[in-house]
């Protein structure tokens, strides 16, 4: 019977692979994008705000009175191209200027700047050959009724004068509302991220020195922030602005000196709970440098309370700049803003011009929206608790 049962184990135990399957490790960064990515209503938002906002920066080829191309006697112009290479910093001097006089095109009677819409429906009347290309919505932020063809208070999808149609109307000056709205997107979001930028150049340096040495130095220091945070940030702007006019540099500058304060408190918090660790004692004992503890290895592990607060700080930034706008303290006009688009349009509303503040109104609560959605996401995938209610 000893060999029968033997044999008939033998034969009942299932054979055991020949290979082992290749295990894959995961970083953490790596779960946390994938968490992310699970969070749909965040990682959409994410999607399409960077598609618009990459979109932006070819609104001068999009949205723009220039025409795109322009045939005159046989010779090719670019007048969007070129006024979009003149406006680059830096650089924009090396390719001249991009003014083109009316005169130049054939324009009979206009030595200033050339009205393109009106040169498209000359050039097809007389028929000789020349032709020009519009950009796909040929209005410009800035043009006024001093342009030909531009009227005060056109509601949203009615015709010019010149039979073009303004998806959002136009403003009390003539000026095309959705070229207003479209480029306002493009300054708010890119002061917002800048003044990000600077604010955590400036919070996260002070805020990992005050947790990481702490005592008197900590005491010291934190009263003096509470000090300079009591200091009235409006008075300040109005001060500035009765004296030089206010532009984008100055208003960044201007900020930064008091948004700073916010993440400093939080990096501060993390650098105490870190210093605390094992590892801070063991890297002290073997003489590794201060400011490389620091740097090297607390900061990496001090990361999620920088990297959950960025999409809220940019939140901040765009209300600080729509509120200064609005309040008539922010960027010099005609800078297309959503904040001085919302005074002119609660000036008229008892008037019935509704389109003038519900546009930006609406642009603006989209655009926050989709970043409070980004930073709740990001909150959420940085969380060491697997169940979201993002889901």
């Amino acid at each position: 019977m000893a060999p029968r049962l033997l044999e008939w184990r033998t034969r009942s135990t299932p054979p055991q692979e020949s290979a082992e399957q290749p295990v894959v490790s995961v970083s953490v960064l790596q779960r946390r994008w994938r968490k992310f990515k699970s969070l749909k209503r965040g990682y959409y938002s994410l999607l399409l705000l960077l598609s618009a906002y990459a979109l932006s920066f070819f609104l001068p080829l999009l949205v723009t009175n220039k025409a795109l191309v322009v045939r005159y006697e046989g010779r090719w112009y670019f007048p969007a191209v070129k006024s979009w290479l003149v406006s680059l910093p830096l650089v924009g001097g090396l390719f001249g200027t991009d003014f083109y006089s009316g005169e130049f095109f054939g324009q009979r009677g206009n030595s200033g700047e050339c009205n393109y819409r009106l040169l498209k429906q000359q050039y097809e009347s007389e028929g000789r050959g020349n032709f020009v290309l519009l950009a796909p919505y040929p209005y410009s932020p800035i043009e006024d009724v001093t342009v030909e063809g531009n009227i005060a208070f056109l509601p949203p999808l009615e015709q010019d004068p010149n039979g073009f149609i303004r998806l959002l109307g136009t403003d009390d000056r003539g000026r095309d509302v959705f070229a207003r709205m479209a480029y306002g997107f493009q300054i708010s979001l890119s002061f917002a991220l800048i003044l990000a930028l600077l604010e955590y150049l400036i919070g996260v340096p002070i805020g990992a020195a005050l947790g990481f040495f702490g005592g008197r130095f900590d005491i010291l220091a934190q009263r003096l922030i509470e000090i300079w945070a009591t200091v009235p940030f409006l008075f300040l702007v109005i001060i500035v602005a009765s004296i030089v006019r206010p532009n984008f540099i100055l208003l960044l500058l201007l900020l930064a000196l008091f948004t700073w304060v916010g993440i400093t408190v939080l990096i501060r918090a993390e650098f105490y709970r870190e210093k605390a660790k094992d590892y801070v004692a063991a890297a002290l004992s073997i003489g590794v440098p201060r400011w490389k503890i620091m740097f090297k290895h607390i900061l990496p592990n001090a990361l999620v309370p920088i990297i959950t607060y960025f999409p809220f700080s940019v939140v901040a930034g765009i209300g600080a700049l729509v509120s200064l706008d609005f309040l008539g303290f922010g960027l010099p006009p005609p800078t297309p803003s959503w904040g001085e688009m919302m005074s002119v349009g609660l000036q008229h509303l008892a008037t019935g011009k509704w389109w003038l503040m519900l546009s930006p109104m609406m642009a603006l609560f989209i655009t926050l929206t989709l970043i409070v959605f980004i930073g709740e996401s990001v909150r959420e995938a940085f969380d060491p608790r697997t169940f979201s209610r993002l889901r």
